[in-house]
């Protein structure tokens, strides 16, 4: 794939879109009823801003993971991509823990281990690419945000 970057690219930001857009699949109806039923904390947007954020965030994503796919081997590369391997699959089971589930308070914590996992990632990438590590400093924010918002549902709804 080193002669064809293009086709890296398509592959990264195509899976991490497909791992959001099934997710968003799987939690339809717990986000519907989540919509109805649950008080939410001060400064929670419109149920519209967040299919738009996430699809921006995991293109985005996808982008960096692929500039850090065509870096030359090394260790750190290879750690790098496990590593937001781990982060991509903690983000897919956490909407079905939160939405499908509503165990929020569990939800919340492993949010906070999906912090982590997306801070870890951002150090290793910004080691082999820093315009990736940068690039992913954004999903780490809202990530960030979703915690206050998932600690104020809990808050609000035990």
């Amino acid at each position: 794939m080193k002669n064809k970057p293009w086709k890296n690219y398509i592959f990264f930001i195509l899976l991490t879109v497909a791992v959001g857009f099934v997710s968003g699949l799987l939690t339809r109806e717990g986000t519907q009823i989540y919509k109805d039923t649950i008080t939410k904390p001060p400064l929670s947007p419109p149920a519209i801003v967040f299919p738009i954020v996430w699809a921006i965030l995991y293109a985005l994503m996808g982008y960096c993971a692929a500039r850090v796919s065509l870096t030359n081997p090394s260790k750190d590369r290879r750690s790098a991509i496990y590593l937001y391997f781990a982060q991509l699959t903690f983000n897919f089971f956490w909407s079905i823990i939160f939405f499908n589930l509503q165990a929020f308070l569990f939800a919340f914590f492993w949010l906070v281990a999906l912090w982590l996992l997306i801070f870890f990632t951002i150090k290793l990438f910004r080691r082999v690419d820093k315009t990736a590590g940068n690039l992913m400093i954004p999903y780490l924010a809202w990530v960030t945000f979703a915690g206050y918002l998932n600690l104020g549902v809990w808050l609000l709804n035990r």
